[in-house]
């Protein structure tokens, strides 16, 4: 199957099954959504969605948190994973928000990477999110999804590769939506240890099922 062919299965699925796919973290404007971002760094999304509302109470804006000390917004997190860390990115980037952004979120890549705990994959959510801009963020979601699929290489090893692979043959109205599409189909069906294939509307053109269901790999 060629590369075309095998992205236009993967659109032409997703598009008639989850036409509006949408972040399963919960969040009410563009600053909860970055807080909510930063701190789901290798935790759930469910874990976050469980500790957000008491901490957007008390920090219901960046002006709050830059106020804060990182000890005290380590209490409302401490059970995410790199609390030290994130507690200390929070009042880091809603400092930066005040002092170079007027508590605005950035809306280009470059200014997102200057707050502290935004890195690519975060600065792509933001702009992906909140300002439907065609940008592709790679979790280990979307790199395990693409590479089992055949959408992007196996030589294709780090995140700026997959993203480079995926936006070379997405249009740009789509790529908002296929990021939540890959996410959420790495997350419920195409999981890590044991992909969920004898589910999978996807095993016709997917390249793991492909090469596994002959050696019974695959959960067919």
């Amino acid at each position: 199957m060629q590369k075309k062919e095998r992205f236009q299965r993967f659109l032409d699925y997703f598009t008639q099954h989850y036409p509006e796919p949408k972040t399963e973290l919960n969040f009410g404007n563009p600053y909860e959504l970055l807080v909510a971002v930063i701190l789901s760094a290798q935790c759930t999304d469910k874990r976050i969605n469980q500790i957000t509302p008491a901490l957007f109470q008390r920090f219901p804006e960046p002006e709050s948190l830059a106020a804060a000390s990182a000890d005290e917004a380590f209490t409302y997190i401490r059970s995410v994973s790199y609390p030290n860390n994130k507690a200390k990115h929070l009042v880091g980037m809603a400092t930066a928000l005040m002092e170079r952004f007027g508590g605005e979120i950035p809306a280009t890549v470059e200014e997102l990477q200057t707050l502290p705990g935004v890195g690519r994959k975060t600065a792509h959510v933001i702009l992906s999110v909140v300002y439907n801009e065609p940008t592709m963020a790679v979790d280990t979601h979307v790199f395990r999804v693409s590479h089992r699929l055949g959408l992007a290489p196996l030589t294709a090893t780090t995140p700026l590769a997959v993203e480079k692979a995926l936006m070379a043959y997405i249009p740009k109205q789509y790529v908002p939506k296929a990021h939540h599409w890959l996410i959420l189909h790495g997350r419920y069906v195409c999981v890590a240890r044991t992909p969920k294939c004898n589910i999978c509307a996807l095993r016709d053109f997917c390249k793991y099922y492909e090469k596994n269901a002959r050696t019974g790999i695959a959960q067919i």
